[in-house]
């Protein structure tokens, strides 16, 4: 049995201004904490590519947008900007990459509401390399299914206390989807809504291209993503790359999108922090687009998204 990758562990602690540094080997997590025994907190995971975090900025928002959908107070911005300078020098000083290629760090944030009866949360920062099974799916891409979220498209308005456009550690379901998909064969999954809007995937945001020739003969591009007042996740990857893609020509637009949008495009992708843009080649057996023309836009946007800091 292979061991464990090595992890980089920093707790966010008022005595430790750039923070405290912790054996991720040993126990450091109070059995009554909240986080772990009602998955009461939240979480941000980022890339961190040759040193540098991307989108730090826009995953530190979202932490805090985040933390007040719970009414959880979590440590500043600068802290966990301290703290995540501690861990990333850290794991490059003890566990430097065999090549500039694979200088991936994941960098994940949490924040949990702390031990019960505790008046402060539990707050840290971790940090391991990417693995590889990320950057190849990249490549190859993904055979994903839909299944049913089991709550309607208006669910997020109508019922606020449920979180959805949160990032908590609630993901037991997101994980079960998951496992059913590589029980059926696939890779991945998009949920659908009750009344069969598109969602999102259970660690990704939903993308899909159309490419037309207009009347004068000049090629239109169009990149959309389900709205986002269907109770999704705001994607952070998603936004960066809309601002890029816009710069560069491309039509950009939001849902609704129905299951036979995403089966008629052109191209389909779930995009994410750490796996970046996966294409996906079959949704529910069928094949999307063609092999060329996904590749094609693929690398196109992919050579977007790398200018993105």
């Amino acid at each position: 049995m292979s061991s464990p990758a090595p992890v980089v562990l920093v707790f966010l602690d008022p005595a430790f201004p750039d923070g405290r540094l912790a054996d991720a080997s040993r126990p450091q997590l109070m059995v009554t904490d909240q986080g772990a025994t009602r998955g009461d907190g939240i979480f941000e995971t980022m890339l961190a590519v040759g040193g540098s975090v991307r989108k730090l900025q826009a995953h530190l928002d979202r932490l805090g947008g985040s933390a007040e959908a719970l009414d959880l107070a979590i440590p500043g911005q600068d802290a966990w900007r301290r703290a995540i300078a501690t861990g990333i020098a850290t794991h490059r000083d003890q566990h430097p990459a065999p090549t500039a290629g694979e200088d991936e760090l994941v960098v994940k944030l949490v924040a949990t509401r702390g031990v019960e009866g505790a008046a402060s949360p539990t707050a840290w920062v971790q940090v391991s390399a990417a693995g590889a099974a990320g950057r190849r799916q990249r490549e190859t891409g993904l055979d994903v299914i839909f299944l049913d979220r089991g709550y309607d498209s208006d669910v997020a308005e109508r019922a606020p206390w449920l979180l959805l456009g949160a990032k908590t550690l609630s993901y037991a379901v997101n994980m079960a989807a998951l496992r059913h998909a590589r029980k059926q064969g696939a890779d991945d999954v998009i949920f659908l809504s009750s009344d069969g809007r598109v969602l999102e995937g259970p660690t990704s945001t939903v993308l899909l291209a159309h490419v037309e020739k207009s009347d004068d003969g000049s090629t239109v591009k169009r990149l959309i993503t389900p709205q986002l007042d269907s109770g999704i996740l705001p994607g952070t990857s998603q936004g960066a790359l809309f601002t890029a893609a816009k710069a560069a020509g491309w039509e950009l637009g939001y849902g609704p999108l129905e299951p036979q949008d995403l089966l008629d495009a052109d191209a389909v992708w779930l995009i994410s922090s750490v796996r970046l843009l996966a294409p996906v080649n079959r949704i529910d057996g069928k094949d999307i687009g063609t092999p060329a023309l996904r590749k094609e836009l693929t690398a196109e946007l992919t050579g977007l998204y790398a200018g993105i800091e």
